[in-house]
């Protein structure tokens, strides 16, 4: 008589050697895998005779009951534990190698930041400095607007002095011209008149 499972129920290989799921609960059936150990199964019936038909997987077969226990055994507990440990360490391993991947990249952008507010107090600096040069140009612009006017205003007043100077140049000339041409028209008189004043003298 066999019995079948309502709920799903799991048993455990508990044999040192691979166990054979066989086709049919017999001994001299085809053996359809082997399975290690603490592998875990799905019960689907159990007879009478010392039989577990099981589900693995994709997997239906039959094991003898004998080799199967509703708990886990000490050692593949162990086995078990220790699997878990090894993945568990290597995952910190691997966390650790990102954790220090991580920290290479922080400390890059920490130098990269500090690269920055150098560079930023570099530029403001040479904002400042931009700025007052371009002070002292307007300053300087302004200066030279200033000084081309004084020159152009010196001009002016130059050119006027030199206007002046030859106005009175043309006058003094024509003033000369003139005393000259008095002093001819009276001698030219003189020339004149003082033989006859001297002729009737002597007469």
């Amino acid at each position: 008589m066999a019995s079948s499972a309502n709920a799903e129920t799991f048993v455990y290989i508990t044999d040192q050697v691979d166990i054979p799921i066989r086709s049919e609960k017999s001994l001299g059936n085809t053996i359809i895998r082997l399975l290690p150990s603490g592998t875990k199964l799905s019960i689907l019936q159990i007879t009478e005779d010392g039989w577990t038909e099981v589900k693995y997987q994709n997997t239906i077969g039959w094991i003898s009951s004998r080799y199967l226990s509703n708990t886990i055994s000490a050692r593949d507990e162990l086995k078990q534990a220790n699997t878990v440990i090894n993945e568990s360490q290597l995952l910190i391993t691997k966390y650790e190698t990102e954790l220090e991947e991580l920290n290479k990249q922080l400390l890059i952008l920490n130098n990269e930041n500090k690269a920055l507010v150098i560079k930023s107090s570099k530029s403001e600096a040479e904002k400042t400095h931009i700025e007052q040069i371009y002070q002292d140009a307007l300053k300087l612009e302004h200066e030279n607007e200033k000084l081309n006017q004084e020159q152009l205003q010196l001009k002016t007043e130059l050119q006027l002095a030199q206007n002046n100077s030859q106005i009175e140049q043309d006058t003094s000339q024509r003033n000369w011209f003139i005393v000259g041409a008095l002093v001819l028209f009276f001698g030219i008189v003189i020339g004149i008149i003082m033989p006859k004043m001297l002729n009737r003298r002597r007469y």
